[in-house]
């Protein structure tokens, strides 16, 4: 039999660096993100994760160095046009109008990624045109019961997955998630283990993730970040038992369960 074909990147980075008054918060990451994996990135506060998300998204420019999705440079790009491209991301603090509806905040990420744009966020006329994919978008996210409850009154776990809806409608290539279980309980954490299974069909996710329960549940290849280089790359089975990566992130009694 024929040794097996790992899929080629679709999202790369080669000697990206971004100084801030002199420190590099991001000191020549070089990054391979394989078409339809999961891949995490890990790391302590400080270690660079959030500034390389912002990098890869257009949030930020990068000092030197490239991004490219699927062959197409990214560096320097606005968000707005990275977002087009195929390239979307959820946030680790949420930014939801509280009064709008879930059916609402999709029906107008749908009509913004158009030619409508959110001039007609008033006309129900013009955005009723999205409401079958909306509900669809919110159905795979498990939010058809909660389609028209005002957005500050669903449960931080529902806010996410909304979130996540969000950032479905703009049909990305890759979907970067910035820690997707940041202050949830068990309970919300394994729904969202369980969304992430779901709406990684078909595309890729990149994933900062603290919980490495989670990492070690969803992601196909882990990147650890220290002092803003790569400390060591791999499948979660193989970093785990790195000696560097159990002295500065997992522990001693992480590695050994």
């Amino acid at each position: 039999m024929g040794a097996t074909v790992r899929p080629g990147p679709v999202l790369t980075a080669r000697g990206l660096v971004r100084e801030f008054r002199g420190f590099r918060a991001v000191d020549g990451v070089d990054l391979d993100v394989a078409e339809g994996a999961v891949h995490a990135l890990v790391g302590p506060n400080g270690a660079g994760k959030t500034t390389l998300f912002n990098l890869l998204t257009g949030f930020l420019k990068p000092t030197s160095g490239s991004v490219q999705l699927a062959g197409r440079e990214l560096a320097g790009s606005s968000p707005e046009r990275i977002a087009r491209l195929g390239l979307a991301r959820s946030f680790q603090i949420t930014s939801l109008f509280a009064e709008l509806t879930p059916r609402r905040h999709v029906e107008l990420a749908l009509a913004g990624r158009t030619g409508l744009g959110w001039r007609f966020w008033k006309s129900d006329r013009s955005l009723g045109r999205f409401a079958g994919r909306a509900a669809e978008l919110l159905a795979q996210v498990g939010l058809e019961e909660h389609a028209e409850v005002p957005a500050g009154a669903l449960a931080y776990g529902r806010k996410r997955a909304l979130e996540l809806a969000l950032a479905l409608a703009l049909d990305p290539k890759v979907l970067l998630l910035d820690e997707p279980t940041a202050g949830m309980g068990v309970e919300d954490v394994d729904r969202t283990v369980e969304l992430v299974r779901r709406v990684r069909d078909g595309r890729t996710v990149v994933l900062v993730e603290h919980n490495m329960s989670v990492v070690s549940s969803l992601a196909d290849r882990v990147t650890v970040l220290q002092h803003g280089r790569v400390l060591v790359e791999g499948p979660y089975a193989e970093i785990r038992h790195d000696p560097q990566v159990i002295t500065a992130y997992l522990g001693d009694a992480h590695a050994a369960s």
